[in-house]
C-alpha cells in the first residue's frame, strides 16, 4: 500500500486548530478498496475507508506493536482534517481483509466514524471530503433516502442472478473490489471473484454482467452491498442525519 505521508501530516495539522466545518483529503484504489491516510490515536498510516462496516478497526498485530493489549480501545480518530476526541475502536486480525494488498492495512475507518459527517467521496480523481452535519448541499434536493441498517447507511436495490432475484437495503461497500458483494463467510476476503450478476436495478437505472464477490461482514437485515465498481460510476454524497444519498453520474472519459 502506497504511503502519502505529506497528505496526512497536512491533514494533522488541520485537526489540531480545533473543529474543522470542512476538510477533504486525496484517496487512492488499492485492491478494489478506496484508502487513505488516517490516524487511531497515534497509529497513522493507511486506512480502509468502508461505509459497509458498522466499526472502525485497528489491526491486531500493529495495535500490540503500538503496546495496546486490549481489544477494545477508546482513541481518537483523524481523517481529512477532522477529529473525533473519543470512539470506541475494536481490535482484531485484519489478516482475511488483508488478501490482496501490496502491505497490510493498518485498520479500517467505519460508518461509526463517517456518519459523524456529510461525506463526499469522488473516484477518478480520489478524493474524500468530511463536512459538519448541518453543511448546505448545493442547491441539491431529492436524492435517495436512506436507511441505517445495523449501523450502516444503506439503500434500495434489486439483484438477480438471472433465475432468482432478491430486492432490499444494501450497503455502500467502498471496501470490496466486485460490482456487488454478497453474504459469506465471515473471514472471506472481499476481492475474490464470485461469479457474474446478471442484473442489478439502482435508482431506476439497470446495470447488466456484474462481477460479484462473496464476503461477510454484512449487518443482520442488509441484504448486499454495492462495490466500487458500481458506486465509481457517480460522485457521491451521503448525508447520514438527513438520511439522503446523491448519486450524480461521473463525467464519461475521452
Amino acid at each position: 500500500m502506497r504511503r502519502v505521508v505529506p497528505l496526512l501530516f497536512l491533514s494533522l495539522l488541520a485537526a489540531r486548530g480545533g473543529p474543522a466545518l470542512a476538510g477533504e483529503t486525496a484517496c487512492w484504489f488499492e485492491n478494489g478498496a478506496v484508502v487513505a491516510p488516517a490516524a487511531v490515536g497515534e497509529i497513522a498510516g493507511d486506512y480502509v475507508i468502508d461505509l459497509s462496516a458498522p466499526r472502525t478497526l485497528l489491526h491486531l498485530d500493529v495495535a500490540q506493536a503500538a503496546g495496546h493489549v486490549e481489544t477494545a480501545l477508546t482513541l481518537p480518530v483523524r481523517l481529512a482534517g477532522q477529529r473525533v476526541e473519543t470512539a470506541p475502536i475494536v481490535v482484531q486480525s485484519l489478516d482475511y481483509r488483508a488478501v490482496g494488498f501490496s502491505t497490510p492495512i493498518v485498520g479500517v475507518i467505519g460508518a461509526d466514524i463517517l456518519d459523524r459527517y456529510v461525506v463526499t467521496l469522488d473516484f477518478s480523481p480520489c478524493r474524500l471530503r468530511l463536512e459538519r452535519p448541518g453543511a448546505a448541499v448545493d442547491g441539491q434536493n431529492g436524492g435517495l433516502p436512506v436507511t441505517m441498517v445495523g449501523g450502516v447507511p444503506t439503500i434500495l436495490a434489486a439483484a438477480s442472478d438471472g433465475l432468482k432475484g432478491v430486492s432490499g437495503p444494501f450497503a455502500l461497500d467502498t471496501a470490496s473490489g466486485g460490482g456487488v458483494r454478497a453474504r459469506g463467510a465471515a473471514d472471506g476476503p472481499r476481492q475474490k471473484p464470485a461469479g457474474i450478476l446478471r442484473g442489478l436495478s439502482l435508482d431506476g437505472v439497470l446495470r447488466q454482467d456484474l462481477p460479484a464477490v462473496v464476503a461477510g461482514d454484512l449487518p443482520d437485515g442488509v441484504v448486499g452491498g454495492l462495490g466500487v465498481q458500481t458506486l465509481a460510476g457517480y460522485r457521491l454524497r451521503l448525508d447520514p442525519q438527513a438520511l439522503r444519498l446523491w448519486l450524480t453520474p461521473a463525467p464519461a472519459t475521452p
